[in-house]
């Protein structure tokens, strides 16, 4: 099978109404994000218990109408030449264990990622433009409408990318096409498991992660 494979709990605004987004009914003040894992936003009920595995899969394919957030509309469609540079930041602990936009459990521990627009469930590589490093990510969620930051990574993939302590990266993101239902996340992590820099950090544990 060809791996030109490219990889949210869906995060809107607690003051605003958001208009046809389908499956994600939860809202959420993007400006309390602390961009370390936590933040202070308001979200759907926890359906997985923290310390419960996260099982994968689980959604349905969705796109989804254009939807407008604090004045801005953002149209969701297929984009097979999409790549774009910009702001990453991420999401973990307070979200773990919940649904995304559409319909998976959120894994803080997975590869995985929310785009404003992207088709979910897909895939996208993700490259830290500060440091060279690349991952293929699966996005299942949709996210993040602060500023110029056009990707909200899982924890994990913001460890693995070098930017967990720091909150925030300059990125480039790159669709690499549609992913699995059944969530089955083989392409990320021999995709990750094939980078040089990846084998020097297992091998340094403590080096920028």
């Amino acid at each position: 099978m060809s791996v030109r494979v490219r990889a949210g709990l869906c995060l809107g605004l607690a003051s605003l109404c958001i208009v046809a987004v389908g499956a994600c009914a939860r809202s959420v003040r993007l400006d309390d994000w602390d961009f370390k894992g936590k933040s202070s936003a308001r979200a759907s009920p926890r359906v997985v218990a923290l310390g419960q595995p996260i099982p994968k899969g689980g959604g349905v394919y969705k796109l989804g109408q254009p939807y407008q957030i604090d004045g801005q509309w953002h149209v969701p469609r297929e984009d097979p030449y999409y790549d774009r540079t910009g702001v990453a930041s991420f999401y973990g602990l307070d979200f773990h264990g919940r649904r995304t936009a559409n319909g998976e459990i959120y894994d803080m521990g997975a590869l995985t990622a929310a785009h404003p627009t992207l088709p979910l469930p897909c895939y996208a590589y993700v490259t830290n433009l500060d440091n060279g490093r690349t991952i293929l990510v699966r996005i299942n969620d949709r996210g993040p409408y602060v500023n110029n930051r056009i990707i909200d990574l899982s924890q994990a993939a913001a460890r693995e990318l070098g930017y967990q302590t720091r909150g925030l990266a300059h990125v480039r993101v790159r669709y690499a096409g549609p992913a699995p239902l059944n969530g089955d996340d083989i392409y990320e992590r021999r995709f990750l498991a094939s980078q040089p820099w990846h084998r020097l950090a297992l091998s340094w544990p403590a080096r920028n992660r």
